[in-house]
């Protein structure tokens, strides 16, 4: 999150990532955080309520744990704008039970691999998931995220405004699966093409 309770951000979908250090390096990012690898628990009423309202609820596990709240999103300038409020936990078994114990269940977990980049106000983050991989860049307007995207070579009409995890309902949906984790077991043997989430190749 970039800005006070804001998240300003747009995804791509690219054929590799492995170009992208290069490129960021060369105009002048710094690592913000070295690969790491992710895990997250989304949580919701029995009744699904913050799904249907639009609202998240998460519990993530990387260097430190994460517990967020995430608003519903809305389109602004080709970029999707939500309110984020996210802070550090002492511990990720601990706020689990928290969450539990005021009546909230955990409704999916999902993965990746995360190597985040800071460059002139931004965040740029290289994600391998289970559907494939993608680049974030998380701004404070949508003129900088445009103007960066531009700047790594990623086709700006290529952006996607979707969540991973409204993505993987595609996949779900495309492909027949019957698993409810975005995880890199479940997808293990499973051949996710870019037709399958709605979205097409950005590089």
């Amino acid at each position: 999150m970039t800005s006070s309770n804001q998240e300003i951000e747009v995804k791509f979908c690219v054929r590799s990532l492995s170009a992208l250090p290069v490129r960021l390096e060369s105009l002048g990012a710094r690592t913000a955080q070295p690969r790491v690898w992710e895990r997250n628990l989304r949580f919701d009423t029995a009744r699904g309520d913050l799904r249907q309202a639009g609202r998240v609820l998460r519990l993530r596990q990387d260097e430190a744990a994460h517990l967020t709240y995430k608003g519903p999103g809305e389109v602004h300038g080709g970029v999707q704008h939500r309110v984020e409020i996210e802070m550090v936990v002492d511990g990720f078994d601990q706020a689990r039970a928290f969450l539990e114990a005021l009546g909230y269940e955990v409704a999916m977990a999902y993965e990746k691999y995360r190597t985040t980049y800071a460059l002139e106000g931004n965040l740029v983050t290289l994600d391998e998931t289970p559907l494939g991989r993608f680049v974030e860049i998380e701004g404070t307007a949508p003129v900088s995220i445009a103007r960066l995207a531009d700047r790594l070579a990623l086709e700006w009409e290529a952006r996607i405004n979707d969540s991973y995890v409204a993505l993987f309902e595609r996949a779900r949906a495309a492909l027949g699966l019957e698993f409810q984790d975005l995880t890199f077991d479940n997808f293990r043997g499973v051949e996710v093409k870019p037709q399958h989430l709605g979205v097409r190749f950005a590089d």
